[in-house]
């Protein structure tokens, strides 16, 4: 098989490129614009004790449409992983262009070089041929107090950032109904775990602690997100994008609903056992002014991948949280490289609102 990841240097395609390189006879191209949030330290990790030739990297931008249709034509891909996209809903708020360009303009050059390519195969090949988009919850909007999002579920983004990606899914559902283009297409729920970039709010709120500054939680803390370890989503995206039903959507959710304020909790509580202070970390945390259009809650509802294609999520958030605080500890000077690298210090952004 010969499969194409698309934003494969990110948190999550870069550990469904690890995945995927233990599989054999498969050979992956991985497509990355590398931009601020980007890091092949997680592939460089693995590719030392797997088969490298199996491995390739394209520095491309999803805007280069031209050369966007040539790579995918060159490779032949039985398979196109579309993760590629602006990601941080405070960014988006304070610069919604970025992700219009990258995850509406990016996912329409990338269907098009995909219809451009199928059209050309026979039909063996064809048959064969998947494309999957790689998406999230936010699309729904938020939750009250009780029910999950679902395949069923309307769409109701509420920030650029879900507005842009609920746009992505549209036109990938609209290319399968119009151009009969092999689609599947998977929301989850909030990812975390080892090399994420450290602006999400785990990895920020670690970072933060190590470095005795300020914890913040925007407004009262209370807003719920539903955690997925991402070894867990990764199991999932893998069976989506090999066992799923052509033209379907699949949920994956890590059944892990928290507050953001007990996040903060739980990781104060793992650090204070694995890096005793004078004081608990608790006491760095303060509760700042909320994001605009910041949603309640996030729930989703796996049955249906559970039932279909068996997948399961088997890391709790307990365990999860444990292993990612950890691993974070034993590489701070990855951290430190990469909030370099980036130009990101730490601080906040997000604070523009009409």
């Amino acid at each position: 098989m010969r499969v194409i990841v698309t934003g494969g240097c990110g948190f999550i395609g870069s550990h469904l490129i690890r995945k995927l390189l233990d599989i054999k006879k498969i050979k992956i191209l991985n497509i990355d614009k590398f931009g601020y949030a980007s890091d092949h330290s997680n592939i460089d990790e693995k590719l030392v004790t797997c088969n490298q030739s199996n491995y390739h990297f394209q520095k491309l931008d999803l805007s280069n449409k031209e050369e966007l249709i040539s790579v995918v034509e060159n490779f032949e891909p039985d398979l196109i992983m579309h993760l590629a996209a602006e990601s941080h809903v405070d960014r988006s708020i304070d610069n919604p262009s970025e992700f219009i360009s990258s995850n509406i303009i990016g996912t329409y050059n990338l269907l098009e070089a995909s219809r451009n390519y199928f059209r050309q195969l026979d039909q063996h090949k064809r048959s064969k041929f998947r494309f999957h988009h790689i998406s999230t919850d936010e699309v729904f909007g938020s939750l009250g107090e009780l029910g999950q999002f679902s395949e069923e579920t309307a769409y109701d983004p509420r920030s650029p950032y879900s507005a842009s990606k609920a746009s992505s899914d549209h036109l990938v559902r609209a290319w399968y109904h119009t151009y009969n283009l092999p689609i599947v297409v998977t929301n989850c729920s909030n990812n975390f775990g080892p090399w994420q970039f450290p602006e999400k709010l785990i990895p920020l709120v670690i970072t933060k602690a190590i470095n005795n500054e300020i914890i913040p939680i925007y407004g009262d803390g209370n807003n719920i997100r539903d955690w997925l370890y991402v070894e867990d989503h990764v199991d999932g995206l893998i069976l989506a994008a090999t066992k799923g039903t052509i033209g379907h959507s699949y949920c994956i959710g890590g059944y892990g609903e928290e507050t953001n304020k007990n996040i903060v909790h739980k990781i104060c509580n793992i650090l204070d056992k694995e890096r005793p202070a004078n004081k608990s970390y608790r006491s760095l945390i303060k509760f700042v002014k909320d994001r605009p259009g910041h949603d309640k809650r996030y729930s989703i509802n796996s049955k249906k991948i559970k039932e279909e294609l068996g997948w399961d999520a088997h890391y709790g958030l307990d365990k999860g949280l444990e292993e990612t605080v950890k691993w974070y500890l034993e590489h701070l000077d990855w951290v430190k490289k990469t909030l370099e690298k980036s130009n990101y210090e730490g601080e906040r952004i997000g604070l523009k609102s009409s």
